[in-house]
C-alpha cells in the first residue's frame, strides 16, 4: 500500500483522506492539534457551542450534500438563510444594493445618480477591484459600502486588491432592481445563499464525523521540517515520518518555511502571500430574541467588528434553552493592520459595541465570553497573490508535494470547494506514487 501522507485535518484533507480510501489507501493524517477539524472544528463552553468562525453548508453539489448528510446520519436542519446590514444606525437587508429603502433620502438619490450616470459612461478597463466596483455600482455605493467593508474585512483598499475572488459573491443589479429596492419596503432578497443546512447537534464540526476513521490520525504532531529529497518529516516532539506522496493543507508560507533546501525566490514569494489573522468574541445571553437575523454586515469604522452571527441560530443546541449566543469577528493583518493586544483585550470592546448597535442591552446577562484567535482567517487577494501563488505552486508541483484547501491552494474556497481541493490533490498524490511505481 503506498505510504501517502496528509497534512492538516481540516475539511480539505478529509477530502483528501476520502479520495484515498477509495483507492484502497489509509493515509496517515498529522495534525498539530490536540484536536481534529482544523477551521472546521467546534467547541463546547460553558453550555455553549461556537465554531470556528460562522460555517454553513449552502452547496449545490448533491454529491457533497449527500456525503455530509449521511456523516451526521441526516439529522440536519434546513434553513432559509436572514441576512442584514449596520450602517450608520441603519438596518438595510442584504445586499444594500437592492434594499435601499430606509435610507437617508440624499444617500439614496446619490447612489441612484451615480449608478446612472456610470451606466451611461464609456466602458473603463478593469485593473483592480476598486475598477470593478465602480463600474458596478456608480462612485457614490462602491465609496459607502463595499469600498468601506473592503477595508475592514480585507483589511487593504479595493484598489490593491485583484477581482479573482468575487465569482457570484457581489450582485450586480440592474436599474429597475435598484430603484425597486428604494422605493419599496419588501424588494425581492438576490443573493448567491438561499438555503443552507446545519448540523443539529454539536456544531458544524459533525460534518466531518464519517470521515474521521478513513485515515490514521495522529494529533499533537508539530510539523517542523521536511525533506523533499529524502521524503522525509520532522516534528517537534522529535518523531519522523517517511512518505511516497505528501498532501498538504497547510497556509503556504508556513509549508514553505519548513521546506529543507526551498530557493530564496520561493521563499521571498510564500512571504508576500497576506492573509487576515480573526480574533472571534464568543458571549453567551441569557435570552434567545437577539436578532431576526442570522449574520449581520457592519460597515462603520467605529464598530470594531465586521461581522457578527448568533450560533444559535443556526441549530437551537448550540445554546440551553431560553439563552441566546454571539460571535463578533474581529480582523487583523501581519501585513496591512497588526493585532497588537491579547485577544481577551477585544471582549469589552466588543460588548460596548453590540451595546452601542442595540444588539445587546444594558441588563442583558453574559453568562459565557472568551476570544479565540483564528491566526490564518482569510486570504486578502491583494496585487501581489498571483505572481506569488505561481511561484509557489510551481516549486511544489516540482518536488511533488500535492496542495489544496483554503491555505493549500490560498484561495477563497467554501466548504465544498475545501473537500473537493483536497479529493483533487489526492488524485495527484496517488497519480505520483503510480507512476513512479510504473
Amino acid at each position: 500500500m503506498p505510504n501517502i501522507v496528509v497534512l492538516g485535518s481540516g475539511m480539505a484533507g478529509f477530502g483528501a483522506a476520502y479520495r484515498l480510501h477509495a483507492e484502497g489507501i489509509a493515509p496517515v493524517m498529522y495534525d498539530k492539534n490536540a484536536y481534529y477539524g482544523g477551521h472546521t472544528a467546534s467547541f463546547k463552553d460553558g453550555g455553549f457551542i461556537f465554531d470556528q468562525g460562522p460555517h454553513i453548508s449552502f452547496t449545490k453539489d448533491k454529491r457533497i450534500q449527500d456525503l455530509f448528510a449521511d456523516s451526521v446520519g441526516q439529522m440536519y436542519e434546513t434553513m432559509q438563510v436572514k441576512l442584514n446590514n449596520y450602517w450608520r444606525g441603519y438596518w438595510p437587508q442584504h445586499p444594500v444594493q437592492l434594499h435601499m429603502h430606509g435610507l437617508p433620502e440624499d444617500v439614496i438619490v446619490k447612489v441612484i445618480s451615480d449608478f446612472v450616470e456610470e451606466r451611461q459612461a464609456p466602458e473603463r478597463p478593469i485593473r483592480n477591484y476598486a475598477d470593478w466596483l465602480l463600474a458596478s455600482f456608480g462612485q457614490a455605493f462602491a465609496e459607502l459600502f463595499p469600498m468601506q467593508y473592503t477595508r475592514k474585512y480585507h483589511l487593504t483598499t479595493a484598489d490593491n486588491m485583484s477581482t479573482d475572488w468575487l465569482g457570484p459573491r457581489i450582485y450586480r443589479p440592474s436599474l429597475e432592481e435598484v430603484l425597486r429596492g428604494a422605493i419599496s419596503p419588501s424588494s425581492p432578497t438576490v443573493h448567491y445563499i438561499t438555503h443552507f443546512r446545519y448540523p443539529k447537534e454539536g456544531g458544524f464540526m459533525p460534518y466531518l464525523k464519517k470521515f474521521v476513521p478513513l485515515g490514521k490520525l495522529r494529533l499533537n504532531h508539530e510539523l517542523i521540517a521536511i525533506d523533499p529529497r529524502l521524503r522525509q518529516l520532522r516534528f517537534s516532539n522529535g518523531a519522523l515520518a517517511s512518505y511516497d506522496a505528501l498532501v498538504s493543507s497547510l497556509p503556504l508560507p508556513e509549508l514553505i518555511r519548513m521546506i529543507q533546501g526551498a530557493p530564496q525566490d520561493v521563499r521571498d514569494a510564500a512571504e508576500r502571500l497576506a492573509c487576515s489573522t480573526c480574533v472571534l468574541v464568543n458571549l453567551g445571553i441569557n435570552r434567545a430574541d437577539i436578532s431576526t437575523s442570522h449574520m449581520t454586515y457592519i460597515y462603520d469604522d467605529d464598530i470594531c467588528f465586521t461581522r457578527v452571527c448568533f450560533p444559535h441560530m443556526f441549530s437551537a443546541n448550540n445554546a440551553p434553552e431560553g439563552f441566546g449566543s454571539v460571535q463578533a469577528e474581529v480582523y487583523f493583518s501581519d501585513k496591512y493592520k497588526p493585532l497588537t493586544v491579547a485577544p481577551e483585550d477585544l471582549i469589552e470592546p466588543v460588548i460596548r459595541d453590540l451595546r452601542r448597535m442595540g444588539l445587546l442591552r444594558n441588563d442583558d446577562q453574559i453568562v459565557f465570553r472568551n476570544a479565540r484567535l483564528l491566526r490564518y482567517a482569510n486570504i486578502i487577494f491583494d496585487l501581489n497573490r498571483a505572481d506569488a501563488v505561481k511561484t509557489v505552486h510551481g516549486y511544489l508541483d516540482d518536488i511533488g508535494i500535492a496542495y489544496c484547501g483554503r491555505y493549500g491552494d490560498w484561495g477563497y474556497m467554501w466548504t465544498d470547494e475545501s473537500f473537493k481541493s483536497g479529493e483533487q490533490a489526492a488524485e495527484k498524490a496517488a497519480a505520483a506514487v503510480a507512476a513512479r511505481a510504473a
